[in-house]
């Protein structure tokens, strides 16, 4: 209760918000805007009547990406799993101080296992609302204040193996102390990298610059300094067995597997906290372009080894294990899981290659260590604990993390973009944006357009709410082969808090097996109205004509045309213009503007170059036989949007096995208060 009791003073010093000798302690969250020391000398504050404005009755609201139901949802559980941690930290401080160095551990389980299963839901739950509500496009993109929150969690589950192994047999207390204390040191320095400011760019969900930067870095240190010099100090003392632990027993391979999550987490904060290191060491470390790869491909060989571990360990017996009995229990459970991913991996259409030969290995072996996961515990329920549910969280958990395992590597690696570009309408993306024109389909207001598998159309009838910060676009989808039809609703918020422009949300549909997974990367949306006209340029092949932003050239004149965008034939009269426009910027840009006769009546096709505010009309040709093309520069274009869909297949998976992980947290956590009870008997 110390412990607890100076973890609430600590706390209570960030929000007292008063000076002591000219310095600030704390941050008062009950101060008007108008007391901020910042803003008291601002104009608007100097009338009485400032209240009658409507920017201060309502307020700016959430950051636009915060406005999601998930943000209701997911901070209290996770603040929730964040503070319990504080539980088995506490009793693993009091007993090094008090020399009672294991009595507590039986004690602190149950918390343990609440803490592990608070905090590993207010993650999921994190990942769900980053999957409804960010355009990242997936459920997990590494990002730094993720990380943050599941390094802690993985260090808490080593520590509580660590504990089981300990209760049962006298071995790894050392470790159990200091991955619990360790655990808790992780939470305050998640607090500080995503309160002080230094992931502000990295990150789409950390906080900026709070001015409480020393508070938050002394705060880490008054817990790490005495936390880590007391167990240092009680190292030697703490009881330990000084025989090892036999290779073939339990306690063994659960170590190993706790020292593994370890291993894990140090590389995932170790690579998080780069800008940390950068800020005091003033280099330039990153962990690459590539952030998600860089990470994954460490990271796929931990679920191999985990997922192994997780099959196998629970058949292994406490201080050794014979070979035979092993064999016995553990080969029929291997030989479904084997069959069961092959099938997977033949038949299931894994064949992510972008990053070569090695790493699609990695996958399949993944893939067949998280059905072993499966397969292996449900068969340790029916044949290791006989069918007794009441014992059988671990396993149920240990499914739930395979089903997991299952449902990331096949939904990651058979992720599929769908709105690949065919219109020839190619915008621009900023390199900040980190959007491929290829992957991202142009779609003109009205105009039904192949996306593959799909037809898609934007729908005349765009939504504003009613305080215009969201702004929603009709998309409809249908099948080709005419078996469905729906339509999704992706929106823009624009973006408060003094910033510009507007910030991206999905929707999706879900089928039974897989997820369509939209979202808007940009927009040109329709204004007042078109009111530029034509201006008429007589040109011969390889002439030029200018316009505001660049100019034109007349590259060559294909009668009839047949290609993938225009189908006449021999008996019509038409004309296409192949058109190169040149930006001033060199950007260059093709247009095939079309002049035909149908009816005795002439008919146009215009060519719209969107980036360039820039259509392009064949008129006629000239007595001359020149070509006259007709060139309107006007930034009252057609409506159109550009759209990235994504297939996730299998999605359901994951969110299934997270669910029935927490089931089997909670059986556990009743299991072992029920047996704590009966000891106490």
């Amino acid at each position: 209760m110390t412990v607890i009791s100076f973890a609430q003073f600590c706390v209570a010093t960030m929000i007292i918000g008063l000076y002591f000798f000219g310095q600030r302690v704390g941050f008062n969250p009950f101060l008007l805007v108008r007391q901020l020391p910042q803003m008291s000398a601002a104009p608007i504050f100097s009338r009485a009547d400032y209240l009658s404005f409507p920017q201060m009755q309502d307020g700016q609201g959430l950051n636009a990406l915060l406005q999601n139901y998930w943000m209701v949802i997911h901070p209290p559980v996770l603040f929730l799993g964040f503070s319990s941690t504080i539980v088995p930290f506490a009793f693993a401080i009091a007993g090094l101080w008090k020399k009672q160095y294991g009595d507590w551990t039986r004690v602190a389980l149950p918390w343990t296992l609440f803490s592990a299963c608070v905090l590993g839901t207010g993650v999921m739950m994190g990942a769900a609302w980053a999957y409804e509500s960010l355009s990242f496009g997936g459920y997990w993109a590494w990002d730094p204040v993720e990380n943050a929150s599941m390094v802690p969690w993985l260090v808490m589950i080593a520590g509580l193996h660590t504990m089981v192994v300990y209760n049962a047999t006298g071995h790894s207390l050392r470790a159990t102390h200091f991955f619990l204390i360790t655990q808790f040191l992780l939470v305050l320095y998640s607090t500080f990298l995503t309160r002080s400011g230094i992931l502000g760019d990295l990150s789409v969900h950390a906080f900026v610059e709070s001015g409480m930067n020393t508070q938050l870095f002394l705060f880490v240190l008054v817990f790490l300094i005495p936390a880590y010099v007391l167990f240092i100090n009680r190292y030697k003392k703490i009881p330990h067995i000084a025989k090892e632990e036999a290779t073939d027993s339990r306690e063994f391979w659960m170590f190993i597997g706790s020292l593994i999550l370890f291993l894990s987490a140090l590389f995932v904060i170790i690579s998080t906290s780069l800008p940390v290191f950068n800020l005091f060491t003033k280099q330039k470390w990153s962990i690459g372009d590539d952030a998600p790869f860089a990470y994954n491909r460490i990271e796929i060989f931990i679920a191999i080894l985990l997922g192994l571990f997780t099959a196998i360990t629970q058949y292994l017996k406490y201080k050794g294990t014979s070979r035979d009995f092993l064999v016995k229990r553990l080969w029929l459970p291997t030989a479904i899981a084997l069959v069961v991913s092959i099938l997977i991996s033949v038949f299931g259409g894994i064949h992510y290659d972008k990053y070569g030969v090695g790493f699609l290995t990695a996958i399949h072996l993944a893939i067949f260590a998280a059905v072993y996961a499966v397969v292996a515990n449900l068969s340790y329920i029916r044949i290791g604990l006989k069918g007794k549910l009441r014992a059988a969280g671990p396993s149920i958990a240990h499914v739930g993390f395979g089903l997991m395992l299952v449902g990331i590597l096949i939904s990651s690696s058979k992720k599929e973009v769908l709105s690949n570009n065919t219109t020839g309408i190619l915008l621009p993306f900023t390199p900040e944006s980190k959007q491929d024109p290829m992957e991202n389909i142009t779609l003109l207001k009205g105009v039904r357009t192949d996306m593959g598998k799909y037809w898609s159309t934007y729908i005349n009838n765009d939504s504003v709410d009613s305080h215009h910060r969201i702004t929603y676009y009709h998309i409809r989808f249908e099948k080709k082969d005419g078996t469905r039809q729906f339509d999704l609703f992706p929106y823009f918020l624009k973006n408060t808090k003094g910033q510009e422009g507007a910030s991206p949300n999905p929707d999706k549909y879900h089928y039974w097996d897989r997820d369509f997974f939209t979202y808007i990367s940009a927009t040109n949306p329709e204004r007042s109205g078109d009111t530029a006209q034509f201006r008429g340029s007589a040109l011969a092949v390889k002439d030029t004509a200018y316009y505001s932003k660049g100019y034109v050239i007349l590259d060559s004149v294909v009668i009839n045309p047949d290609n993938d965008k225009y189908h006449f034939s021999r008996t019509d009269t038409a004309l296409m213009a192949k058109v190169t426009v040149i930006g001033k910027d060199s950007t260059h840009f093709t247009a095939y503007p079309v002049y035909y006769i149908k009816d005795n009546v002439p008919h146009f096709i215009n060519d719209t170059i969107f980036p360039q505010d820039l259509a392009i009309r064949l008129n006629r040709v000239t007595e001359d036989k020149k070509i006259e093309l007709g060139i309107k520069e006007s930034t009252d274009m057609v409506p159109f949007v550009a759209l990235k869909v994504l297939e996730f297949p299998q999605i359901n998976i994951l969110w299934i096995g997270t669910i029935i992980m927490i089931i089997g947290f909670v059986m556990s956590i009743l299991w072992r208060r029920r047996q704590a009870a009966l000891s106490r008997v």
